[in-house]
């Protein structure tokens, strides 16, 4: 019997009808994998193309004169640096500089808009909130009236291309334009969470069937769920939110330097913490690892080991299809952070042999244009 506390995507009824295998998600009943299975999903993104439902993640909606002024203040990439049009990558952080949660960020002309995870969506609007003050800014939740799809894979482009007057070859990576799409009011972002070429269709929630039977009906891209999206993101070396990042981890220790500008010239929220962190130098690295005894997978939370003690946690751990082994996260001392690391991993009461190597685990094919 389904659950009537669980929130459902416009895509819901469809999902189920394709055969689709329902499970609880960051409070959205969500299809974690299709009858042909997240192999053959995973695949199909990384040598085809591949359709994700993503319209649990959040949407905030960002307006009036101090719109640029307040994002700068609740993130700590540099909004200043966009112009209309593009996006990026950042952080929403406590005093401590640890993560409230990762997010995207959009410049319209007359509005940002920040795009959060689905399980964080709360509690990240009263952490936006709350910082408010005497911001002369709109605020709006407007989650619940997007959708969203990610058509990923290399034909992705090909994909789409034909159903728009919008000249998709021509927006670089992190940029999105507006139009339509197959008659549909939207706008495209070429951004993605597999490691590979595509785009993000953002429309309003009534619009998401007609987007989802063109792609999915008339253009073959396949339909993929949670599973693909955990095995392509994980060999895409990218984080989760509640696995390799959380409110314990700062971006300097997850590898996330880029999206941290100290010196934008504005304060943000967790500033003083890491720039302390910087001073001092980090204690700690989020790390790849490959497991060396084959038939065996680290899963999330087993205890890593290093010299004889407990230093973590696998962070993220499954085996994917395009390295075909078992591959996962975790954090290591600073000093101990580097490829070739050996430790091990306590897997059911055995200690399992692991080894640290470089990340990403393939080879990250977006169009860095």
């Amino acid at each position: 019997m389904a659950d009537a506390s669980l929130k459902r995507t416009p895509l819901h009824a469809i999902h189920v009808a394709l055969g689709a295998k329902m499970v609880p998600f960051a409070g959205f009943e969500m299809p974690v994998t299709y009858p042909a299975g997240i192999s053959a999903e995973h695949k199909a993104v990384r040598e085809g193309v591949g359709v994700f439902d993503v319209s649990h993640m959040g949407e905030f909606e960002v307006t009036g004169p101090d719109r640029n002024a307040f994002v700068q203040r609740v993130t700590c990439n540099d909004v200043g640096a966009l112009k209309p049009g593009q996006a990026q990558y950042s952080g929403i952080l406590t005093k401590h500089g640890t993560f409230v949660d990762d997010c995207l960020v959009y410049r319209f002309q007359d509005k940002l808009m920040l795009v959060v995870n689905a399980s964080n969506i709360q509690k990240d609007w009263d952490h936006i909130v709350d910082q408010k003050g005497g911001a002369n800014v709109r605020l709006r939740n407007i989650s619940d009236e997007v959708a969203l799809l990610a058509l990923q894979g290399p034909r992705a482009e090909e994909t789409i291309a034909p159903l728009t007057k919008i000249g998709v070859k021509m927006i670089p990576y992190y940029e999105f334009a507006e139009g339509q799409v197959a008659g549909v009011q939207c706008f495209i972002s070429r951004t993605g969470y597999t490691g590979e070429d595509g785009f993000e269709l953002y429309s309003r929630a009534d619009d998401a069937e007609q987007l989802w039977g063109l792609l999915v009906g008339q253009h073959g891209a396949a339909p993929c769920g949670l599973g693909a999206r955990d095995t392509l993101r994980l060999e895409a070396g990218l984080p989760l939110y509640g696995n390799d990042i959380d409110d314990t981890t700062t971006p300097f220790e997850a590898g996330l330097n880029f999206i941290v500008k100290l010196e934008k010239g504005s304060p943000f929220t967790g500033l003083e913490a890491l720039k302390r962190q910087k001073l001092e130098g980090i204690r700690r690295r989020l790390v790849g690892f490959k497991v060396l005894e084959e038939k065996v997978v680290a899963r999330h939370d087993m205890a890593v080991v290093l010299d004889g003690r407990q230093v973590d946690v696998v962070r993220s751990g499954t085996v994917t299809p395009t390295v075909g082994a078992a591959i996962g996260t975790t954090y290591l001392p600073r000093d101990q952070a580097k490829p070739g690391t050996r430790f091990e991993i306590d897997v059911r009461g055995r200690r399992v042999a692991a080894e640290v190597v470089k990340m990403p685990f393939v080879a990250n094919r977006t169009k860095r244009q």
